[in-house]
């Protein structure tokens, strides 16, 4: 018998307005009709947590398949195990500069399709006093956004583009709640 994952999924670009609108009633019962178990959302904004004997690369594949055929829309998935959450969770904040008070909702990290490549990496200009403050941590960036994601100009770089690899973020809150929701708090 296949080991079962308790994994973190999280879809780019749901939900964003009108664009490609899924709900998650029916998005919970066509990824449990794959076979996915104890399939759980939080909010409407694409953070699925499911029990799944898949690894990560077949997992995503398989999301990625079920949102085109039974919704239509083509986007990204990021997966990530309950463990690889929690450790997000119990590193804290990592781009917050010292001294500044937490604000969970302009506190961002966007889980990334894959490790940028050092080059990469590297090339990403330094923030400047008041631009907002980034670091990169494996395959997770973590962005403070002291007035927003528009009004902070770290918000607004293309950062798929400057690490060239996709990702999707969220907010401080939403990471650990959808931690919590894997069982890892």
């Amino acid at each position: 018998m296949p080991d079962v994952t308790r994994a973190v999924v999280l879809l780019r670009g749901i939900n964003v307005g009108r664009a490609k609108r899924i709900a998650m009633g029916p998005l919970r019962e066509a990824l449990t009709a794959r076979g996915h178990g104890a399939v759980v959302t939080h909010l409407q904004s694409g953070n699925v947590v499911l029990d799944t004997d898949l690894d990560e690369a077949a997992l995503a594949a398989d999301v990625h398949a079920c949102v085109r055929e039974e919704f239509g829309h083509d986007v990204d998935v990021v997966v990530r195990t309950g463990a690889e959450l929690a450790d997000v969770v119990a590193g804290g904040p990592v781009a917050l500069p010292a001294g500044t008070e937490l604000a969970p909702k302009r506190y961002l990290v966007t889980f990334l399709t894959a490790v940028p490549a050092p080059a990469a990496a590297a090339a990403v200009p330094v923030a400047g006093p008041g631009d907002g403050a980034w670091a990169l941590v494996g395959r997770d960036l973590h962005l403070w956004l002291p007035d927003g994601v528009i009004g902070t100009p770290v918000g607004g770089w293309r950062w798929d583009r400057l690490l060239g690899t996709a990702g999707t973020g969220r907010n401080w809150t939403t990471v650990g709640r959808v931690a919590e929701l894997a069982g890892t708090p």
